[in-house]
């Protein structure tokens, strides 16, 4: 069977998000290149520490609350896969699973990426009262004196990790993808402001945390996106048509 040519719109468009996403990136690098991680840093803590590291609203509602929201809505995109509910409906069952493969993704990208870091957190440092010194996480192997294991931002993971849903919805609900899309990339800038407050992370690392969502989502298009014909091809098999009927598309 002939493999059916990628229609011209579908280059522009992955076009489209290669250029907005070197452009994220771009922007991230340059927030790293004029070095203003320590100096926000400053406007939230001093020698004495951050005065909201233990804060009852940012450490139970927007830290502990919303790391469980998070997971709640792994859950439910897990769940949907099968039992599809609200926009899911709209969705077959490749795209349902997409978003919830993205979402695990993205969440173990920067799992991952924590685990080997040695950058240590704000709060760890000698200027905020603690016993590491400043190294930038581009320092790789130069450990900073303190626990390490601060980079990317996790908790910005648990709003920026369903970036990826934008891309499954975004075919049969542009509106609602447009708008899970912003609700995501709201929630991961509020919850990375919420730890920048507290001294728990540099602002360097939410946004390298939400490049890095952003990036496993779109990957994980690319790989559905090339899958789907041949699930369209066992599809057809499977429903018993000749080996000369097109295919019928899935999404």
């Amino acid at each position: 069977m002939l493999s059916t040519p990628t229609p011209p719109h579908r280059f522009a468009h992955h076009r489209t998000l290669l250029l907005w996403t070197l452009g994220i990136l771009a922007a991230v690098v340059a927030w790293d290149a004029i070095g203003q991680d320590i100096p926000l840093a400053r406007a939230f803590g001093s020698a004495n520490g951050f005065p909201m590291r233990d804060q009852w609203f940012f450490v139970q509602v927007l830290h502990e609350g919303a790391r469980r929201l998070g997971w709640l809505l792994v859950l439910l995109l897990a769940l949907g896969v099968w039992w599809p509910w609200g926009v899911l409906r709209r969705l077959d069952v490749g795209e349902r699973l997409q978003m919830a493969i993205s979402a695990l993704l993205a969440l173990a990208a920067v799992s991952v990426g924590k685990n080997l870091s040695t950058t240590s957190c704000p709060w760890d440092l000698a200027e905020f009262g603690g016993v590491a010194r400043y190294a930038s996480h581009w320092a790789l192997g130069v450990v900073d004196g303190g626990g390490g294991r601060c980079f990317p931002a996790g908790h910005a993971s648990a709003g920026f990790a369903f970036m990826g849903g934008y891309f499954a919805l975004r075919r049969k609900a542009p509106a609602a993808a447009r708008w899970w899309l912003a609700a995501a990339v709201l929630a991961g800038l509020v919850l990375g402001g919420a730890q920048q407050v507290r001294g728990a992370h540099f602002m360097s690392h939410t946004l390298w945390t939400g490049w890095l969502c952003w990036t496993v989502g779109w990957l994980c298009d690319l790989g559905a996106s090339a899958l789907r014909p041949r699930l369209a091809a066992l599809t057809a098999a499977a429903n018993g048509m000749g080996a000369d009927d097109p295919p019928r598309a899935i999404g």
